[in-house]
């Protein structure tokens, strides 16, 4: 595992490790020796390259690249070992997203949490109502977690991750169809203060069947019919007017936050209950939260929502 650097570089890298002295006339010069060496590891850097929402690619220190996303990510009065967790969660997903198969030109990570990340300068930050400190501790959440990251038998896992989980997050399989051994489903307590634990929406029968595409005059009777679910329940099949949709198609044709939902209909009305925000694979940033306000360690947070996994330094 690793990135291929400029041949000045890997010279640089090539000096690190040294043999130890072979007679003792040697250890003040060694002594001498290491400590530039450390000082020259410490000025190392990894540039990647971040494609801005202007469409100009940027090349940017990794490590001021994560404070960023960060600031973007997560509230920053957060507990600071759910910070650290979010800011090893984001540097696996963006080298992750670098080494593996080029999704923008030139490898670069974009800004669009859609698709890759969010980022927000830390001057955006500031001037949208953050504070001088705040900004401190999300930079020391970066800082203490310095080139870390989380592998799976010596990979860079998909380090995926989400608001709130509604109380149990998912199984990899159940969302994109592929089994992911450290993508399972777990509980995921101490949730509920999050701000869309649990959220309501309201349909007319003509825009619930706009939606769906279907004839609004076969939403009569009983026309919502079995339903299955996933080992972290969410909907995993639906049959609506005797059509059957998975919970993902349901979520994306209505515009929910989450596949856990449950539909009710009243007269004209349709009522949308869902339970959680995002795709609830990964890491549930408020159940990381609640975690460390529990007295856990960032690497325990980390183990738990990604099992199996290892933390480690990242080798640049």
């Amino acid at each position: 595992m690793g990135i291929v650097l400029p041949a000045i570089l890997m010279q640089v890298a090539q000096g690190i490790t040294r043999k130890k002295p072979d007679s003792a006339q040697e250890t003040i010069q060694t002594e001498q020796t290491e400590l530039l060496q450390q000082t020259t590891v410490a000025e190392v850097t990894f540039n990647l390259p971040v494609l801005m929402a202007n469409g100009t690619t940027v090349q940017m220190d990794l490590e001021d690249y994560i404070t960023g996303v960060v600031l973007a990510e997560m509230p920053a009065d957060f507990e600071m070992e759910a910070l650290k967790a979010q800011a090893v969660v984001a540097r696996t997903y963006a080298l992750k997203g670098y080494c593996g198969k080029e999704k923008h030109p030139g490898r670069a990570i974009c800004t669009d949490p859609a698709c890759c990340q969010a980022y927000c300068l830390p001057e955006e930050f500031l001037s949208s109502g953050g504070t001088n400190i705040s900004l401190q501790k999300v930079a020391d959440s970066v800082s203490q977690t310095r080139l870390e990251v989380l592998t799976f038998h010596s990979e860079l896992i998909d380090a995926t991750y989400f608001s709130c989980s509604g109380g149990r997050t998912e199984d990899a399989q159940a969302v994109w169809g592929s089994e992911v051994p450290y993508l399972r489903s777990v509980d995921s307590p101490g949730e509920e203060e999050a701000a869309h634990y649990m959220d309501t929406v309201f349909f007319t029968l003509q825009e619930f069947a706009d939606c769906l595409q279907i004839d609004k005059e076969t939403l009569s009777g009983n026309w919502i019919g079995d339903i299955t679910y996933t080992a972290g329940g969410g909907v995993e099949n639906i049959f609506v007017c005797g059509k059957v949709y998975t919970g993902t198609q349901i979520r994306q044709k209505l515009g929910l936050r989450s596949t856990a939902f449950v539909i009710t209909a009243v007269g004209n009305t349709v009522t949308v209950t869902t339970k959680g925000f995002g795709h609830r694979v990964g890491m549930s940033q408020y159940g990381a939260d609640a975690m460390a306000v529990a007295g856990k360690t960032y690497e325990e947070i980390l183990t738990y929502y990604y099992q199996g996994t290892v933390l480690e330094e990242f080798a640049i």
